[in-house]
C-alpha cells in the first residue's frame, strides 16, 4: 500500500501555508488509499465471481404478472402466490437484471399474441428476455401456461414454452412456479440447474428441543423432520436426497443417526460408542466421514453408507472434527484439527495421506467444499485472542492458490456455511439479528437475506439437487 508524506518546508514565507497543504495532502492520501482498496476489492471479487459462475454480464429480464385465463374466484390467491414466487426465484438466481415493474407498459401479457416487442425491448424497459403467461383454475385443478421470449429476436422469439396442470392449491402453484423458474434459469444460465426446487435442512429449537427441520430454499414451508425430544445436530442430506445423516444425543452418548425420506422414519445405523459427530457424505453417496472419540481423542473415520467397514484416517492425537469431501472429485477431505490453542483447517486424500494445512492463523472452523471443487467456504476469526479485534465471518478460499476473500463483514458471528448445488449461493447461520438464524447470500457475499425468524435456528445444510 502506498504511503503519503509531506516534506518539511524551511522558508519562513511558506510556513503559514503548511496547515492548508497538510490538509490537502491528507485528503489526497485518503483518496489514493480508497482507490487502491477499491481496486484490490474489485480484483478479489472478480475471481470469486468467475469461479462461482456470477462473473458474466447479467441478462436483463422482464416478468409481468401472469394473467387469469378463467373467471374462477380462487384465481386471485393462486395468481398472487405464483407471481410472487416466480419473481423471487428469478431475482434470487443471481444471473438476471430484473427490469422494474414500474417501467412496464400498460396492459397484461397472457399469451404470445399480447406481446408487443418494441415496448419491451426499448427504453425504459430495455429487456432482452420476457417471461409471461396465464393461470386458470377450473374446479379443483389449475392450468398454467408460461413462455420465455427473446424480445430482440422478432423472427424466432420463443426460447421456452411450458404448460403445467395440478391441484388448485397455493402449495402446488408454488411448486409449479419453482419448476418454471428452474427451466428458465437452466436455459439462460449456462445449462446449470436452478435451485428453486432444492431444500435446506437445519437445527431448530422452536419445539423446545433441538430437532432437525427442513424448508424450501427461500425459507418457505418450514417443517420438522425429527421429533426425538433430545439434542440433534449436524444434519447432512445424502447426494440422492433419500437419507439424512445427523448426530444425536442418545442418553449414553452422541451417535450418528440416519433418517429415510422414502420411509419417513429413522432407520438402523451402527452405534460406535463414545462421541460421534459431524457426519458428511461422499459425493457418490457410498461413504460417510465423521468424527469419533471411540478410541480416545476425536479422530476422522470413514464408513460405508450402511455404517460398515469402519476405518480411521487421522491419527494425530488431538481434536479432529467437521470433515467435508471434495464434491467434485470425492478424493479429498478437508477437516478441522486443533494443534495448539487454535483450530485450523487441513486437507488430505480420502485415505488419510497427503495432509496439507489450509489456514495458519486465527480461529478457522466449519469448512465446506464448493460443488466445482475450486473453493472452500469456512468460518474464520482471523484475529483471535485476548483483546484481538475482529468478528467471526464467512470466507472463501481458492484451494490451489490459497487466495481468500471475506464474504460477511462485522454482522455478528457467522458460521456453518453450506453451498447450493449450483455453486452460486451459500447458506449460513448468523446471530446478527439478535438471535441465531439461517441466512443466505450469493457466493460473492452480496444479496444477504434472513430465512428464519422463529426461535433459534442453526447448522444449515443445502440439498445436493
Amino acid at each position: 500500500m502506498h504511503s503519503c508524506s509531506l516534506r518539511k518546508m524551511s522558508s519562513r514565507n511558506t510556513i503559514h501555508f503548511i496547515p492548508l497543504i497538510t490538509r490537502f495532502a491528507a485528503i489526497a492520501c485518503l483518496l489514493l488509499t480508497f482507490i487502491l482498496w477499491a481496486r484490490v476489492s474489485a480484483s478479489a471479487q472478480d475471481w470469486i465471481k468467475t469461479g462461482t459462475g456470477l462473473g458474466v454480464e447479467k441478462i436483463r429480464i422482464a416478468e409481468p404478472d401472469f394473467k387469469a385465463s378463467t373467471p374462477a374466484p380462487q384465481n386471485t390467491e393462486l395468481l398472487k402466490t405464483f407471481n410472487d414466487t416466480l419473481w423471487n426465484d428469478l431475482d434470487n438466481a443471481g444471473i438476471f437484471d430484473m427490469a422494474s415493474k414500474s417501467f412496464y407498459p400498460l396492459g397484461q401479457v397472457g399469451a404470445p399474441a399480447d406481446v408487443k416487442f418494441d415496448t419491451w425491448s426499448a427504453a425504459p424497459v430495455n429487456a432482452a428476455m420476457l417471461v409471461f403467461g396465464n393461470l386458470g383454475a377450473t374446479g379443483n385443478s389449475v392450468t398454467i401456461q408460461g413462455w420465455l421470449y427473446d424480445v430482440k429476436n422478432t423472427a424466432s422469439p420463443q426460447v421456452l414454452g411450458k404448460q403445467y396442470t395440478d391441484v388448485a392449491t397455493t402449495q402446488e402453484v408454488r411448486l409449479i412456479a419453482h419448476k418454471f423458474a428452474d427451466e428458465i434459469i437452466f436455459r439462460l444460465g449456462g445449462g446449470i440447474n436452478g435451485i428453486a426446487e432444492t431444500q435446506i435442512f437445519y437445527v431448530s429449537s422452536r419445539s423446545g428441543h433441538k430437532e432437525i427441520w427442513g424448508m424450501d430454499y427461500d425459507g418457505a414451508n418450514q417443517h420438522p423432520i425429527t421429533t426425538l425430544g433430545s439434542i440433534s445436530l449436524s444434519p447432512h442430506v445424502s447426494p440422492d436426497g433419500s437419507r439424512l445423516a445427523f448426530s444425536s444425543f442418545t442418553g449414553s452418548g452422541w451417535e450418528v443417526r440416519m433418517y429415510s425420506f422414502d420411509l419417513n422414519r429413522l432407520i438402523s445405523f451402527p452405534r460406535f460408542g463414545r462421541t460421534n459427530l459431524t457426519p458428511a457424505w461422499a459425493p457418490d453417496g457410498t461413504h460417510l466421514a465423521f468424527s469419533s472419540s471411540r478410541s480416545g481423542t476425536p479422530e476422522i473415520y470413514v464408513v460405508d453408507q450402511s455404517g460398515g467397514n469402519l476405518h480411521r484416517i487421522t491419527n494425530s492425537g488431538t481434536t479432529n472434527v467437521s470433515p467435508t469431501w471434495n464434491r467434485k472429485t470425492g478424493s479429498e477431505i478437508a477437516w478441522v484439527s486443533r494443534h495448539g490453542d487454535m483450530p485450523q483447517i487441513y486437507s488430505m486424500s480420502a485415505d488419510g495421506t497427503n495432509v496439507q494445512q489450509i489456514t495458519d492463523q486465527g480461529y478457522a472452523v466449519s469448512p465446506v467444499w464448493s460443488p466445482n471443487g475450486q473453493f472452500l467456504a469456512f468460518s474464520w476469526m482471523r484475529h483471535y485472542g485476548p483483546g484481538a479485534p475482529g468478528s467471526e465471518d464467512i470466507y472463501l478460499m481458492d484451494v490451489v492458490s490459497k487466495q481468500w476473500v471475506q464474504l460477511t463483514h462485522d454482522g455478528g458471528r457467522n458460521d456453518f456455511p453450506s453451498w447450493s448445488p449450483d455453486g452460486r449461493h451459500i447458506v449460513f447461520q448468523s446471530n446478527r439479528s439478535g438471535s441465531l438464524q439461517i441466512w443466505s447470500m450469493l457466493a460473492d457475499g452480496t444479496n444477504q437475506k434472513q430465512l428464519t425468524t422463529s426461535s433459534g435456528n442453526s447448522e444449515p445444510d443445502w440439498s445436493w439437487k
